[in-house]
């Protein structure tokens, strides 16, 4: 017989999945079609070739990747709301919503710069490993099984390794590469408003696999593994062509928008090792412990 947990008024508003909830309802309503995007045009225009086709290759990783993840976090959904877990069910449906907006609004800002060709040809192998092969495997495996092992590697892939590491050098990107030199006020201001979004996506993901790991000490190993095992990936998708680099005054191979060979995987390896020290300190908490956790990253 199903538990009605509102009928009972046992929805426990101390959970840090709850906070999310009530953060998202806050925060997460922004809408991409309020963006003024006419002085983007201008920009867009200002730059080079070349620089035009840096950004579009990061752009094109985004708007494929919030598309995969918005398909690819049913399974998610599905999984904590067959373990009753009324909490994180309720701010997952915020996830939903939110993915869906940010690939609606990549494909808005390219539609307003006059872009209107299919991008697909700019995704690497690496990138087509991970979310076309491991990410919905991952996801999708949680629809039979919702062991710990399961949602742990769902959490870990989704969560810490796509949204932890890889979009958040993303968001470095266009900060080095055009917050700095004032261009693009229209694409900044929603990528600012989709790193707060995803600050509470790593900031749940986080809290589930501390959950999972107070309960399965031993599973903080596991979560080193997945990532290790992931790690290649970020490499390749860092990594740029020698044919893409100029040499500046100081003798370094910079990007036509001036970011420094190596700085990308420089900063997803930052990543990495704050996600993994954040999951270390679960070992030996309570839950309540845990809940009370600040690992919201906005």
């Amino acid at each position: 017989m199903r538990e009605y947990a509102m009928v009972k008024q046992t929805i426990n508003k101390d959970s840090l999945p709850y906070k999310l909830y009530q953060k998202a309802k806050r925060h997460g309503v922004w809408n991409p079609v309020d963006i003024d995007f006419s002085q983007d045009k201008e920009d867009w225009q200002k730059l080079s070739q070349v620089q035009q086709q840096e950004v579009l290759d990061t752009i094109a990783l985004f708007i494929g990747g919030e598309e995969a993840v918005t398909e690819d976090i049913l399974p998610m959904i599905m999984a904590v709301s067959k373990k009753g877990w009324f909490e994180e069910e309720s701010y997952l449906t915020t996830f939903l919503f939110e993915e869906a907006k940010h690939a609606e609004f990549f494909s808005l800002f390219l539609e307003e710069i006059g872009v209107t060709n299919d991008l697909s040809h700019l995704l690497k192998p690496a990138y087509r490993q991970l979310f076309d092969d491991i990410l919905p495997n991952a996801m999708g495996r949680l629809l039979e099984d919702q062991s710990h092992e399961a949602m742990l590697d769902a959490a870990v892939t989704y969560n810490i390794f796509a949204e932890g590491v890889l979009a958040e050098t993303g968001y470095w990107f266009f900060y080095e590469g055009l917050s700095k030199i004032n261009l693009m006020p229209g694409l900044m201001e929603g990528i600012r408003n989709i790193k707060r979004d995803e600050g509470r996506h790593i900031g749940f993901g986080t809290f589930l696999i501390q959950r999972l790991i107070h309960e399965k000490p031993e599973l903080f190993d596991r979560v080193q593994e997945r990532l290790q095992e992931l790690l290649p990936i970020a490499v390749a998708l860092t990594a740029r062509d020698d044919s893409d680099l100029n040499v500046n005054e100081d003798g370094k191979h910079i990007t036509s928008l001036g970011i420094e060979e190596g700085k990308s995987m420089e900063y997803a390896l930052k990543q990495l090792t704050a996600r993994i020290e954040v999951l270390s300190r679960a070992k030996g908490k309570t839950l309540e412990e845990i809940n009370e956790t600040d690992v919201i990253f906005e």
